[in-house]
């Protein structure tokens, strides 16, 4: 299926969005039903911390408007939000309106990633504990 005009394009959007939030909608009421969340798969096989470890909960307490708590689950995550909300929104504008737009250079990914490494490595050790995702 190829979309060529931005009417078309526009209906798909939110045709995936709205799928999209009726898919959180659903995993929330999972979670709060029944207890049910995602598991991090690297710290149930290994007991360490990985740079997404407590993403899951950044996003529920930012649905709370509960930054703080937020920042205890991962601060690198909370940080990258706005980052990524203005890569991706600027990437499905430029697709809409057949635009080519480049926002961030690409060394600037490069650092994203260096820094992540670095953040997953460093929370697992005991002087830096304080980036371990934590319930306030």
């Amino acid at each position: 299926m190829k979309l060529t005009t931005r009417k078309e394009k526009l209906i798909f959007t939110f045709l995936i969005g709205g799928i999209l939030v009726l898919l959180l909608f659903f995993y929330l009421f999972l979670n709060h039903t029944y207890g049910f969340s995602i598991p991090c798969i690297f710290h149930e096989m290994t007991g360490f911390y990985c740079p997404g470890c407590g993403i899951t909960r950044v996003f529920f307490a930012l649905l709370k408007l509960d930054l703080i708590q937020a920042f205890h689950y991962n601060a690198l995550v909370v940080c990258l939000i706005p980052i990524f909300g203005v890569y991706f929104g600027s990437q499905l504008y430029g697709w809409i309106f057949d635009k080519k737009i480049k926002i961030f250079p690409n060394w600037f990914w490069y650092v994203l990633l260096v820094i992540a490494i670095l953040f997953g490595i460093l929370r697992n050790f005991d002087c830096f504990s304080f980036l371990q995702p934590t319930v306030i």
